[in-house]
């Protein structure tokens, strides 16, 4: 597991912990699926992963690389638990039971753990408004991976979809003091165009907007945290995950970091692609 990032070209990308260590920021991203040999055909092709075999202790598990750099995990846990199929963004903690008692006392829930881990402690959790999220302390002997950022494949960007912004980052500003008033504090946070964004080291990593979610059956339309990988050319990416079994929710809209589309997988699991900018 990762729990840092670099920055480079206006894009955040995940790193390894013996690597500059930045808490209070997405860290890792992992798919709980049902079906991995179906996961990794899919997501293969279309984000130019390969996949290397991780650690089984609750099961099948990978590790998806893009070139030599591995930028998230595939779980088959999501067949033998109660856990819906979807991707989950983990936010990096120096101390994740801390954190976790952090998240009670803040109004959210913590669902599973910490629990210790091949590479460090984690935790699953939600926020007041349900939006589910994962804490990660990373162990210090964690192996490295090949320290050069990368591009396609990569996930460069985090949004929250919740009903109010403005308590969302107090929550998730509160828990991961991200209003620090340290002078070497890499971490700001803005509001703009009615979107909370928090951006590290003057580069933009996370955007919160405010909006009517629809209380629809299906969770993943209600208050989410949304995983954005890059590709190189979001059309061409859409027609790809087509071809593959996915579905296209969206087609590709034009947003201030890019171009963007939704899609599901083959087994209905929501993700997004964005597109590089100049």
């Amino acid at each position: 597991m990762l729990d840092t990032m670099m920055v480079e070209k206006g894009r955040l990308y995940m790193g390894d912990c013996q690597m500059t260590f930045v808490p209070g920021v997405p860290s890792w991203a992992t798919l709980l699926t049902g079906d991995l040999d179906v996961a990794t055909r899919f997501y293969g092709p279309l984000l130019g992963w390969r996949f290397e075999a991780g650690p089984d202790r609750w099961g099948p598990y990978v590790r998806a690389m893009a070139g030599d750099t591995a930028v998230a995990g595939l779980s088959a846990a999501a067949r033998h638990t109660e856990l819906p199929n979807s991707w989950t963004t983990y936010f990096g903690t120096r101390n994740a039971d801390d954190a976790a008692n952090g998240v009670r006392e803040r109004g959210g829930t913590v669902a599973i753990g910490p629990l210790d881990f091949d590479a460090g402690r984690l935790a699953l959790a939600a926020d007041p408004a349900g939006a589910r999220f994962g804490l990660w302390e990373c162990r210090e002997s964690t192996p490295r991976t090949n320290r050069q950022p990368v591009g396609t494949g990569a996930p460069t960007w985090v949004e929250l979809r919740t009903r109010d912004a403005f308590d969302a980052a107090r929550f998730y500003g509160d828990l991961f003091d991200w209003y620090s008033e340290e002078d070497a504090s890499p971490l700001d946070v803005r509001w703009e165009d009615e979107r909370v964004v928090l951006s590290v080291a003057e580069r933009d990593a996370v955007g919160m907007y405010a909006g009517a979610i629809e209380a629809a059956a299906d969770p993943q339309v209600r208050p989410r945290w949304n995983i954005h990988f890059q590709v190189p050319s979001v059309e061409e990416a859409a027609e790809t995950a087509k071809k593959l079994g996915g579905q296209v929710e969206s087609r590709a809209e034009r947003t201030s970091q890019g171009p963007v589309a939704e899609l599901r997988d083959p087994e209905g699991t929501l993700f997004h692609i964005i597109g590089a900018t100049p």
